[in-house]
């Protein structure tokens, strides 16, 4: 009746250890009754989510209440970076995007508030002076808060007029960069923006105005001569006024387009068309935001069967 932890033998023990792991002052101590291997994999995933957030454990104890501007990626919630995740998971309130990754919502707590900031095109919005006075407001009564974007803060996100605006409050942000919709999005669809041979440089650039708009900041003649590859970002209403624009300034119109919506998630699809081709094709399709758009050689350089985005055979759908 002695008992006897057997290493080497775990059938043969007549005790058994726990796999231990520790993460911010939390030990995790796992048994699953005769099989240490399994028990080691359960620590190591306990522990894994403990320190990306992805398994809530807030601490008790006080700690500093925090803003932060996270950029949450393309759409499907594996593609947060693990601080962000982390920041979410300790957050009091959220104003979250129509862009990020909203499936995360659904894993916070119940007592996080979350705010609706959606910003659909010609449909709801919550307009950026009320987000701003959102993340000041909260900011000052001491609560925790995430801004949580679609892809990068900085990228067509506005990140810097909310800083800007915590700023002028004396409000201190954190900034999370995530990966941008304008190379994951391409890339989700077996199209690299880059690709030696091919394309030694890409331009992302709205497409929000169109190019006869007085408001329009981008050189299209200019972007015409260029010899790489072009992303365009919430651009779909406005392609066929930009594609004849790149026309006019002597962009080939066979040159390869492609049109990726909802990249990276479940419904993501792929459209393919020309220059030449892409309004009708876009009106024939029924594309609709938010699609990313790639213009250029790359995009026949495409692996033969599609890129398969979630890693269990299925490959994304193809126009």
């Amino acid at each position: 009746r002695v008992w006897c932890v057997r290493a080497d033998d775990a059938e043969a023990a007549t005790a058994w250890t726990p796999a231990t792991g520790r993460d911010a002052g939390v030990t995790v101590a796992v048994l699953t009754g005769h099989d240490p291997r399994r028990s080691a994999a359960v620590r190591d995933a306990i522990v894994e989510g403990l320190r990306d957030g992805s398994i809530a454990a807030p601490a008790h104890r006080a700690r500093t209440p925090f803003v932060a501007l996270v950029g949450g990626g393309p759409g499907d919630p594996d593609l947060i970076t693990v601080r962000g995740r982390r920041l979410l998971a300790e957050a009091d309130v959220v104003i979250a995007d129509r862009l990020g990754p909203r499936d995360l919502l659904d894993e916070l707590p119940p007592h996080v508030e979350v705010i609706d900031a959606a910003k659909i095109p010609y449909g709801r919005f919550m307009a950026q002076e009320a987000i701003n006075n959102a993340l000041i407001e909260h900011a000052k009564r001491g609560r925790s808060v995430v801004r949580l974007k679609g892809g990068d803060p900085f990228v067509f996100g506005r990140g810097m007029e909310e800083a800007q605006a915590l700023a002028a409050e004396g409000i201190a942000c954190t900034v999370v960069p995530g990966i941008s919709s304008s190379i994951s999005v391409p890339g989700a669809a077996g199209i690299p923006v880059t690709h030696r041979g091919v394309a030694h440089e890409f331009t992302v650039v709205s497409g929000h105005v169109a190019p006869d708009d007085p408001r329009s900041l981008v050189d299209w003649a200019s972007l015409a001569k260029l010899t790489g590859t072009l992303v365009i970002l919430m651009g779909v209403d406005k392609i066929g006024k930009i594609a004849d624009a790149l026309i006019a300034h002597g962009k080939n119109p066979d040159t390869p387009l492609a049109l990726v919506q909802e990249g990276t998630m479940a419904a993501q699809r792929r459209v393919d068309a020309t220059l030449a081709t892409v309004a009708e094709t876009v009106r024939a399709q029924e594309v609709r935001p938010p699609a990313v758009i790639v213009i250029g050689d790359v995009v026949t350089e495409g692996p033969d069967r599609p890129v398969d985005r979630h890693g269990d055979g299925t490959p994304p759908s193809r126009g």
